[in-house]
């Protein structure tokens, strides 16, 4: 057989796409050629082949050698083609045989990954769970041969049989049936995880630290069950930051799915893999961070950054205000759409960014805009300049808006909040009952939707109406409102939203800056002297 045809797959950010590996000999000078858009390092597999092949005890054969990668428009990197492109040469010279019922049925489904060694052994490859994932969704029967150091991690994919081979020669053996390879399993992998799963557990805060803010505790688990945005504002030092710090305590773990997504975005970062078992993420930047670490970026690779790398977690931004405007303008497209979109030069990168915004701002510079005890040194002009930072488009797409108010009572005789393991049951349940209705988080409702699931009764309706035309909001807080009231009927176990759950919901957006307060104050004198 002087052609042979082999599944492999090529990387592109946190996918991969279906390559077929052609492999030709003819008649004519010897020479080896690599076609379809390979890069240097891929190029660079035609030296390790040979040799590979010859360390492992066959021959390499001397003739016209073309290797096309398909499809041809699409960039290869890596050293991973290196297995799949040996095999190809082994079996169109005939020294890798296969009967024609393996041809027929087994070859169209595995897919072979590898970089080689000159002694013919199977180095680790980068990325082996990206990979495992598009395989596994392109085709469910498929099988993966890949270096055994990385077949653990593969593995991790339910349902998804890989094959984890130490060399070449070992490869050969199992596919003509002489020595067969049994499938890896991801035992070993998530015994070690899961005592990191523990350890993180432990380390978490209890939402019982905070004292005598019950109802901020109650909108931290309200914003919790349906996975929405929190804005905690306020005077310095009424408990903005360790409110924020226990959301989460409260999160349930991770789905095996939602780790296993959190994995692979992990594997392409900067950092490499940082797996806390199956607690959710959450990422704290400081307020100096540069916008490619926070969204993504680099100057050749686009890596994921902190939105990105919070995904199915928690992104906790603390002193809002001060973060640069441009960074914080652009959180605005990522929170509604769940993923960013990278552009480089030669490449795009689409990076999932499913994450929940937990942010605390001080209403002013000095910090002590509306104490009770403290006194403001600010003027009108640089309260109004400091709320300014923070845009109305991006208020606009945080969910809940609460005024955290100074403690008027001793801390240590204020009654604690719930311990954090009861209000993680009760969120669980909660986010339990909303994937069994709809298949997503009220947060993440699309407009179809709300209209399906957050119905209001006549009188609620106009209720809704009014509080928006007092308020000026937007069609955009409108539909935020509802899903905030779904949520809140979803923690009483309610399917019907009643007037509770909707003043409930009004209630969450108070106004953050002077001018919004100045607006819905004016509005009321209005309306009392068109009244009168």
């Amino acid at each position: 057989m002087a052609l042979a045809v082999l599944n492999s797959c090529a990387l592109s950010g946190i996918s991969s796409t279906l390559v077929r590996t052609e492999v030709h000999i003819g008649a004519g000078l010897p020479s080896f050629l690599l076609v379809g858009l390979a890069s240097t390092g891929v190029k660079e597999s035609r030296d390790r082949v040979r040799t590979a092949i010859i360390s492992s005890g066959f021959e390499f054969p001397v003739g016209r050698i073309t290797v096309n990668l398909s499809p041809a428009d699409l960039p290869k990197e890596s050293g991973r083609f290196d297995l799949p492109i040996a095999l190809g040469v082994l079996m169109a010279t005939g020294q890798l045989r296969l009967s024609p019922s393996q041809r027929k049925a087994l070859l169209p489904h595995l897919y072979f990954v590898g970089e080689l060694s000159l002694s013919g052994a199977l180095c680790s490859i980068q990325s082996p769970l990206i990979l495992a994932l598009s395989i596994f969704k392109s085709d469910p029967q498929a099988i993966l041969v890949m270096p055994r150091a990385d077949a653990a991690m593969a593995a991790l994919v339910d349902g998804l049989t890989v094959i984890g081979a130490n060399s070449l020669r070992d490869v050969v053996a199992h596919l003509e049936s002489r020595q067969i390879i049994e499938a890896s399993t991801a035992s070993d992998f998530n015994g070690f995880k899961d005592e990191m799963a523990d350890f993180a557990v432990e380390r978490d805060l209890c939402l019982s630290d905070v004292r005598g803010q019950k109802q901020a505790c109650y909108l931290l688990e309200l914003a919790a069950c349906g996975a929405h945005s929190i804005l905690l504002s306020g005077p310095s030092g009424v408990g903005k930051t360790m409110l924020a710090q226990r959301l989460p305590s409260i999160l349930p773990n991770l789905s095996n799915l939602q780790r296993l997504e959190l994995l692979a975005i992990q594997s392409v970062s900067a950092n490499g893999i940082v797996d806390t078992g199956f607690r959710p993420p959450h990422k704290v930047p400081h307020s100096s961070i540069s916008d490619p670490a926070l969204l993504g970026g680099g100057s050749h690779t686009a890596y994921p950054g902190e939105i990105s790398l919070a995904h199915h977690g928690s992104l906790f931004l603390d002193e809002l205000a001060e973060f640069k405007r441009s960074t914080l303008e652009a959180l605005r497209v990522p929170l509604e759409a769940g993923e960013i979109s990278i552009a480089r030069l030669n490449s795009q990168q689409i990076y999932p960014a499913l994450f929940q915004l937990v942010a605390a701002a001080n209403p002013c510079a000095c910090g002590y805009l509306d104490h009770p005890e403290q006194t403001c040194v600010c003027t009108h002009r640089a309260i109004n300049q400091y709320q300014s930072r923070i845009s109305g488009p991006l208020l606009e797409r945080i969910d809940i808006h609460y005024k955290v108010p100074p403690l008027m009572t001793s801390w240590i005789e204020a009654e604690p909040a719930e311990p954090s393991e009861v209000v993680r049951q009760r969120v669980a349940e909660c986010r339990e009952r909303q994937l069994k209705r709809q298949g997503v988080f009220n947060a993440h409702l699309k407009s179809g939707q709300i209209r399906q699931y957050c119905v209001l009764s006549p009188e609620l309706q106009r209720e809704l109406e009014s509080a928006a035309q007092q308020k000026a909001w937007s069609t955009r807080v409108v539909q935020s409102i509802l899903r905030l009231a779904r949520s809140a009927a979803d923690m009483r176990g309610a399917e019907v939203i009643e007037g509770d759950d909707l003043a409930m919901a009004i209630y969450c957006r108070q106004p953050f800056s002077k001018k919004e307060e100045g607006r819905i104050y004016w509005h009321e004198v209005r309306k009392g002297s068109s009244i009168n």
